[in-house]
C-alpha cells in the first residue's frame, strides 16, 4: 500500500511542478490554483507512505518520479529538447527508482 501511495504522490508532484510552469509566476488563477491542489495532495500522500515506508527511500523515490515525468512533460507539450543523452539520464533515474522497490 505504501508504494501505491507514494506513486500516487509522485503522479502529483508531476501535476503541481506542470501547473507551476503553467501558472506563468502565479499570474494566471487556475493553473495557480491546481498547483495548490496538486501540492497538498503530494505532500499528504508522501506523509502517509512515510508511515510504511524509510524516509530516504520515500523522498528519493518521489523525487525521481517527480523529475522523470516532468521532464517528459517538458519533452511532450513545451517542446524541450529530448536528447539521447537526456533520455538515457532519465532512464537511469528511473532505473535507481525500480532498484529501490526491488531491493529489500
Amino acid at each position: 500500500m505504501g508504494w501505491t501511495v507514494l506513486l500516487l504522490a509522485g503522479l502529483c508532484e508531476i501535476g503541481f511542478t506542470t501547473c507551476l510552469k503553467l501558472s506563468d509566476g502565479f499570474k494566471k488563477l487556475w493553473p495557480s490554483l491546481l498547483f495548490l491542489v496538486f501540492a497538498i495532495a503530494s505532500f499528504g500522500l508522501m506523509s502517509q507512505a512515510l508511515k510504511t515506508l524509510p524516509l530516504g527511500t520515500v523522498y528519493t523515490v518521489w523525487t525521481g518520479i517527480g523529475a522523470v515525468g516532468t521532464a517528459l512533460i517538458g519533452f511532450l507539450f513545451f517542446r524541450e529538447e529530448a536528447t539521447p543523452l537526456r533520455l538515457g539520464l532519465l532512464g537511469l533515474v528511473l532505473l535507481a527508482i525500480i532498484g529501490l522497490r526491488v531491493v529489500p
